[in-house]
Formats: structure tokens, sequence, C-alpha cells
């Protein structure tokens, strides 16, 4: 499926117009998408009022050193898997001034995958203070995108901030 740039763009206005409703800021760890959803959201402009920082752990020593996430679990889940997602979200809320958290980690493709985790596998979590407060797992999905490298990421970012919007209405 081909999503364009203005589709995304149109997505990103709801989840601002979202975000600002509720006086709350976004914080995004993002390994499959390599910073795109950050993109998006700070392509509007005054995202800075409701958009806080992006964490771009592409590498697993990346998600140990900047988003705390240990070596064991890495090993254990995959870097694809529910479990890093969720850890993902959770630790870029912890690091954050943010109230709500988007992670992805998947596979883009062309290689890379394996039968686990076949290319076009997205694994996104999502997380906000209150869930974290009372020691809630964040919400966790994994999906399955069709496509080249460039539409799966296209398609992950869609399919995070559209998840977003579900969860805030």
């Amino acid at each position: 499926m081909l999503v364009t740039d203005a589709q995304l763009q149109q997505l990103a206005t709801r989840v601002a117009a979202a975000l600002s409703a509720r006086a709350w800021r976004l914080v995004t760890a993002e390994s499959l998408t390599g910073g795109q959803i950050a993109k998006v959201c700070t392509d509007i402009p005054g995202s800075s009022a409701w958009f806080d920082r992006a964490f771009v752990t592409y590498s697993p020593q990346a998600k140990q050193e900047m988003l705390g996430l240990s070596s064991e679990l890495l090993e254990r889940a995959g870097i694809v898997s529910e479990a890093v997602a969720a850890a993902m979200a959770s630790a870029a809320l912890a690091r954050s001034q943010a109230e709500v958290s988007i992670a992805v980690t998947g596979v883009a493709g062309p290689g890379g995958g394996s039968a686990q985790t076949p290319v076009g596998t997205l694994c996104c979590a999502w997380m906000d203070r209150d869930r974290l407060a009372e020691k809630q797992p964040p919400q966790v999905e994994t999906c399955h995108f069709n496509g080249d490298r460039d539409q799966v990421r296209r398609q992950s970012v869609q399919y995070s901030l559209a998840r977003l919007l579900d969860i805030l209405a």
C-alpha cells in the first residue's frame, strides 16, 4: 500500500490536535522507522508545543545505551519483538518530559527477515504516564506490511500514529 507524504501530514496534524487538546507531549523510540515518526510530527509548525523528543535507537547497542534495555532482554526476546517494543516505549517515557510514547521495532527489508519475523513485521507499543504510574504494561501490537523498504516504513509510521489517535480518543 502506498502511503503518501500528504496522508502522513494529515494524520500527524490530527495527532497534534489530539495531544494539544490534552496538553500532552509525545516522545518516540524508533528503530524500524529510523526517526520518520519524529520527522512527520516535527514537520508541523509549532510542534515543539506537543512533541518532546525522539530516540532513534537503530542498533542493539543504541537501545542499551540510550534506553537502558538489557542485553538479556534483547537476546531472549529478540530485537524485533513485542517485549522489546514495550520496553522501548516505557524507557522513552521515563527518559522524557512527555505524557505518551510510541515505540517501533521491526524488519523493513529487503533482507533481515526470518521465519519468526518476516520482512514487513512491525512491533509497536504505546505507553502513557497513567499506565506507567499504575505499573501497567504498554499497549503492544504486531503487524505485517507488504511492499518495499520505503513502503513498509511509511505504513509503520501511519499505523503507529493512527493507533495513537485511537488510544487518545
